[in-house]
C-alpha cells in the first residue's frame, strides 16, 4: 500500500515567550491509502495537537510531517488544499445555504471562493452527494439539518474537494449511537471505494476498535502504538492502556468491559445469552453470578425463564431482570 501520510522523528508543541512547551516528542509513523486510520487516546494527550501539527494548522516543533514524500512545508496554501482535506469538529457558519451550496464550496481549491462551477466541478459535487446518500438532502437548508446529517455534509464537501487525504477531528462527537456506527462504516466505505486516506481523531474506542483498519494509539506517556486493533490487542498495547482505567480489556473478543466491585456471590446456572444478562445487570449491583459458588439462594436461567431458588420457599418463575433485582436486593 501507498504511504500518504509519514511522521519522521515528529516532535509536536507550542512555541512560547520563554521556549517551547513539548507535547510529544520522536514520533515516526505512517498512514496508508485505502486505510481508516483511528487516533486514540487519553484526554490532554496531545491528539489535537497532532492532528492539527499533521494538518499544518500549526508548525512542529522538529522532524518531519512527509505528504505524499514531499515536507508538507513545501507545499503552497493552494497546492496543500488539492492533497489534504479537513473536517473540524466546530459548526461551519453556513446556516444560510442549502446541502448542495455548501458541498459546492469543496470546489474553491480550482474556483476560487466565489468562483462559478464549471462542468466538471457540479459533476464532482453531485458525484459526491451521491457517495455520502445524501441525495434527499440536497436542496435542504443546513441549518435545518441534525447533527448526524450536518457532519455527513461537511464530509461531501470534503469529497468535492478531491484530495487523496481526508482528516476529521472528531467526526462522531455530538452523534447519537446509531448515527456514530452509521459515520464510522461511512467513513470506512469511502476509504475502500475510493482509495482515500482518511485518518481520524475519536474518543469511540469500542467503535474503533471494531470497524478501523489501523489504531493510533497515544498512551499517557505520550508514545505512539501502531497496528491493526487485532495486532495491538495480541501485544498486550490495549490491555495495559485500559487497565490504567478499571477497564478490563478481553483478547478474545477484542472489546472491553468495566471492571465492577463485588460485596457477594450468588450462584446462577445456565449459559447463553440469558445467562448473560443476568450476570450483567448483578454485578452492577455489586454481585457477582458465580456457578460455582455454594450459596443457599440460586437462579437458574438454563430454560426460557428467570428461576429463583430460595431455601424454604417453592421457586418463583421471573418474568424480568428488573423484578429479579427488586427480589435480590
Amino acid at each position: 500500500m501507498m504511504k500518504t501520510i509519514a511522521l519522521r522523528d515528529l516532535s509536536i508543541g507550542y512555541k512560547q515567550k520563554n521556549g517551547e512547551k513539548v507535547v510529544a516528542k520522536h514520533l515516526t509513523a505512517s498512514v496508508n491509502a485505502g486505510e481508516l486510520t483511528c487516533l486514540l487516546g487519553s484526554n490532554g494527550v496531545g491528539k489535537s495537537t497532532l492532528l492539527r501539527t499533521i494538518a499544518r494548522f500549526q508548525p512542529k516543533l522538529a522532524g518531519e510531517v512527509l505528504v505524499q514524500d514531499k515536507d508538507i512545508n513545501q507545499y503552497k496554501e493552494s497546492e496543500l488544499s488539492k492533497v489534504v482535506g479537513v473536517v473540524l469538529t466546530e459548526k461551519v457558519d453556513a446556516n444560510n445555504m442549502t446541502v448542495h451550496e455548501l458541498v459546492a464550496l469543496g470546489r474553491s481549491p480550482y474556483t476560487g471562493f466565489w468562483g462559478r462551477l464549471a462542468s466538471q466541478d457540479r459533476q464532482a459535487v453531485d458525484l459526491s452527494i451521491q457517495q455520502v446518500r445524501i441525495e434527499k438532502l440536497r436542496d435542504r437548508m443546513v441549518h435545518s439539518l441534525s447533527d448526524g446529517e450536518r457532519q455527513k455534509t461537511m464530509i461531501a464537501k470534503a469529497l468535492a474537494q478531491e484530495t487523496p487525504i481526508i482528516i476529521l477531528d472528531e467526526p462522531t462527537a455530538f452523534l447519537d449511537f446509531p448515527s456514530k456506527v452509521d459515520m464510522m462504516q461511512l467513513l470506512h466505505r469511502l476509504s475502500r471505494e475510493l482509495n482515500k486516506t482518511i485518518f481520524l481523531s475519536t474518543h469511540d474506542l469500542e467503535l474503533a476498535l471494531q470497524i478501523a483498519d489501523k489504531i493510533w494509539l497515544m498512551d499517557d506517556e505520550r508514545h505512539l502504538h501502531i497496528g491493526t486493533p487485532e495486532d495491538l490487542a495480541l501485544s498486550g498495547v490495549l490491555s495495559r492502556f485500559f487497565e490504567q482505567k478499571e477497564i478490563i480489556f478481553d483478547q478474545t473478543t477484542g472489546l472491553f468491559r468495566i471492571e465492577n466491585d463485588y460485596d457477594r456471590r450468588i450462584k446462577v446456572i445456565g449459559h447463553g445469552h440469558l445467562f448473560s444478562m443476568v450476570r450483567k445487570a448483578l454485578l452492577r449491583n455489586r454481585i457477582l453470578a458465580d456457578r460455582e459458588a455454594e450459596t443457599e439462594t440460586y437462579i437458574d436461567t438454563s430454560g426460557s425463564k428467570i428461576v429463583l431458588h430460595r431455601p424454604d420457599t417453592p421457586p418463583i418463575a421471573i418474568d424480568s431482570i428488573e423484578e429479579l433485582l427488586q427480589k435480590l436486593l
